[in-house]
C-alpha cells in the first residue's frame, strides 16, 4: 500500500528454505508466485546448520534434515525506503531546518538567561546544571526510547506523543506556580 502511494520503496530478494515455501508463497498473493514453478527453478542446497546460523529456520524446524533447499525470490523480501535523490527538494529541506535551529535558538537562549538569573552566585552552577541536564538529558534523551515503547506496546504510532504531552503540560504547571519572576534580579550578589 505504501508503495502503491508513492513512497520510495524497494523491495529485496528473499531466501525460503524448502519447508516454508508453500507458506510464503500463500502470504505474499501480490507477488503472482507459484509454488511449482519456484520448485521448477533454481535452488541452493543449503546445510541445516547454516540454516539455523541465517535464521532461515529454527533448530526445531529443521529437525533431522542435514540440508534443505532454499530458494531465492526476487523482490520478496523486505521493503527498504530508498530516496530518489532527483526527486528530493533541497532547498524546501535546508530552508525547514535552518527555520527549526532558528526556533531551537529562541527557546535556549532565554533558558539560559532564566537559570543565571534564578539561583545564587554561590550555588549557580549547580543549580543551572542540575535540572538542565536532569531536562534535557534524562526526560529529553529518553523521549525516543520511551515514545517508542509506548507506541509499541500501545500498537499506535502516535500513542508515543503523549510522552512529550504530558512533560510539557507539568513544565507548565510547575513553571507557573513555582518559578518566580527574575526581572531586575541582580545576578551579582552573594545571596
Amino acid at each position: 500500500a505504501l508503495q502503491a502511494s508513492g513512497y520510495p520503496l524497494v523491495r529485496g530478494a528473499a531466501k525460503i528454505p524448502e519447508s516454508k515455501l508453500d507458506a510464503f508463497v500463500a502470504a505474499n498473493p501480490e507477488l503472482g508466485l507459484d509454488a511449482a514453478a519456484v520448485r521448477a527453478g533454481e535452488k541452493t542446497m543449503v546445510p541445516a546448520d547454516k540454516l539455523v546460523a541465517d535464521k532461515l529456520l529454527t533448530q526445531e524446524e529443521v529437525g533431522s534434515a542435514t540440508e534443505m533447499a532454499v530458494y531465492n525470490i526476487d523482490k520478496g523480501g523486505a521493503f527498504t525506503m530508498v530516496a530518489d535523490p532527483a526527486r528530493v527538494n533541497w532547498t524546501v529541506i535546508i530552508a525547514v531546518l535552518t527555520v527549526l535551529v532558528i526556533y531551537v535558538t529562541m527557546v535556549y537562549g532565554p533558558i539560559a538567561a532564566l537559570l543565571v538569573e534564578l539561583f545564587p552566585t554561590r550555588i549557580r552552577y549547580t543549580g543551572m546544571s542540575l535540572p538542565y541536564h536532569i531536562g534535557n538529558g534524562w526526560f529529553g534523551g529518553l523521549l525516543p526510547a520511551t515514545a517508542f515503547a509506548m507506541s509499541a506496546a500501545k500498537g499506535d504510532i502516535y500513542y508515543g506523543l503523549w510522552y512529550p504531552i504530558v512533560f510539557a503540560g507539568i513544565t507548565l504547571v510547575i513553571g507557573l506556580l513555582f518559578l518566580p519572576e527574575t526581572k531586575d534580579r541582580d545576578i551579582h550578589t552573594m545571596e
